[in-house]
This record gives C-alpha cells, structure tokens and sequence, in this order.
C-alpha cells in the first residue's frame, strides 16, 4: 500500500509539474504575441480556439448532460466576471513586464486566498499559518518595490490580477458538488471569448501573420494541457503532498523568461520570489498536519 500511495504522489507531482510547464509555455506563447497582435483581439482568437476544445473536452465527459443547480448561477456570474478582469489585468502585466516577476507576483496566490477564506467564511487560520502568509506578503512587497525606481503601474495591475484571480478562486470554493466543473471551465472560456471580442471591434483589427497564428494556436493548446494536466492531479496522490510542486512555474518562468525575451530577474525580486515560495510551502505543509490530526478537512 505504501509503495502505491508512493508511486500516485509521484504521477501527481509529475502531472503537478507538467500543468505549470504548460501554463507557462502560454504564458510565453501569449507575451511573445506583444506588440503584434492587439490585446482584445488576441483573447478573442485564441477564446475561439480554447473554448471549442473546451467544449470537446467536456462533451466527452458528459458535462453537457449535467445541469447547474440554481443557487450556483450568481457564483458562476461571479466567476466569469473574475476570469474577464484578470485575463485583462494579468495579461497586461505579462505584456510590459519580465514573465518570471509577474509569475512571481502570481505565487501569492494560494497565500491571499487561505486569508481571504478566513475573512469572508471564518474559516480556521492559526497563527503559524497567518504567519507564513504575512511573511509571503512581505516576499511580494520586495518583488513590486511600491516606491522605488523599478516600480510600475504594470506591478498594481499583476497585483489586482492576483485580487481578481482569488475571487475566481473563492467562487470555486463556494460551489456545489453538483455543479460540473467543465461546464464552468466551458462557460468561462465562452465568456471571456466573447467580451474580449466585443471590444476587439472597437479598435482595428491587425493582420495575423502565419508565425502569430502559430503562437496563437500553441498558446491555446498549452492551456487546455495545463487545465487538463490540473484536473488529472486531483485524480491521483495526496494533493497536500502534490500542491507545493505548483511552485515549479517559477522556475520555468525563470528559464523562459531568460531564454526567450533575455530577461533575469534582479537579486532582490529573487529572494522576494524565495521569501513568497517558502511561505507557501510552509503553509501547505502546516495545512497537511492539521488535516492528519483531523483539525482541517482533509
């Protein structure tokens, strides 16, 4: 039993692993597109493109045959209102920032949400933990540098991404079992599609030459991998063993960033990303003890 449990943890980080490489990879893909293809425009082609392998994948699942129960709808609004503003504002950052200080800004995450939890839905949060999270917070602080000569508007937009990005989260949070993922993930992806094409027509549009199409096309199909390589963790392994390994795209953003647009981050946006990193390891890590001793759902 042990040797099994050992070799599930293994898949699950391998496939932890492989769902921030292609997250990433999108991520490099979309900011390689700068400057060539306009913002909206780029969100509408590849939500055409996101959207009907979506839908495929879905279908396949027997998504569609499944309904949402009526007290979810204001959640999914929520939440299609939260994937549009941080699609914008993250995306924006990505544009006009190094990828590996906005991939860095984004490991926040897991930090803003466990305290947001504790102040919207009381949910338990000991001191170690809020700890680690105001240490973290502290880590993003030395990213951004609010005050000094690197700092940015571009940093506040990462910020509010992170801000729109817990509330997509949170809503997730707050759904009923019943409520089938890929229909929401469907529904999002058709959303966003939609409203970026909306506003795509209120700008001219660019010629899409063949390398864009390419990138376009690569990015697309890097964050269905990503989704669905996200889905199959939760199907295999301890997740609290398997999540830490989300840190992994910091590094590919580092080695892309640095491979591909030349960019390396300062020594203090470094230690600042060390700092938000070991905080969240330390925070998952505490979250997997009190779970064993039956103080958090497992």
């Amino acid at each position: 039993m042990a040797t099994a449990a050992f070799s599930d943890n293994l898949k699950g980080a391998l496939l932890m692993m492989a769902s921030m490489a292609a997250f990433t990879l999108n991520d490099t893909f979309v900011k390689a597109l700068s400057g060539d293809v306009p913002l909206n425009q780029l969100l509408f082609l590849r939500g055409i493109l996101t959207t009907a392998m979506v839908g495929l994948l879905a279908w396949r699942l027997g998504a569609f045959g499944r309904r949402i129960p009526r007290r979810d709808w204001q959640l999914v609004g929520l939440r299609l209102v939260a994937e549009i503003g941080a699609a914008y504002f993250f995306l924006t950052a990505l544009f006009n920032m190094p990828l590996a200080n906005v991939t860095a800004i984004l490991q926040s995450l897991p930090l803003v949400v466990t305290l947001s939890a504790a102040l919207l839905f009381a949910e338990p949060l000991g001191w170690r933990r809020l700890s680690a999270i105001l240490i973290g917070l502290c880590g993003v602080l030395l990213i951004v540098r609010p005050g000094t000569e690197g700092f940015t508007v571009y940093s506040v937009y990462a910020l509010v991404a992170v801000g729109f990005v817990t509330m997509r989260d949170l809503c997730t949070r707050r759904l009923s079992a019943a409520t089938p993922s890929m229909l929401v993930t469907f529904l999002t992806s058709g959303a966003v599609m939609l409203f970026f094409g909306a506003f795509s027509l209120t700008e001219p549009w660019m010629p899409v030459s063949p390398q864009s199409g390419l990138f376009i096309l690569c990015a697309s199909v890097m964050i269905i991998g990503g989704y669905l390589f996200s889905v199959m963790v939760m199907r295999v392994g301890e997740i609290s063993f398997v999540t830490p390994f989300r840190y992994t795209g910091l590094i590919w953003a580092l080695v892309l960033g640095w491979a591909v647009f030349g960019d390396w981050p300062k020594p203090i946006t470094l230690l600042g990303a060390a700092i938000v990193v070991g905080s969240g390891v330390f925070m998952l890590y505490r979250e997997r003890q009190l779970a064993r001793a039956g103080r958090l759902p497992a």
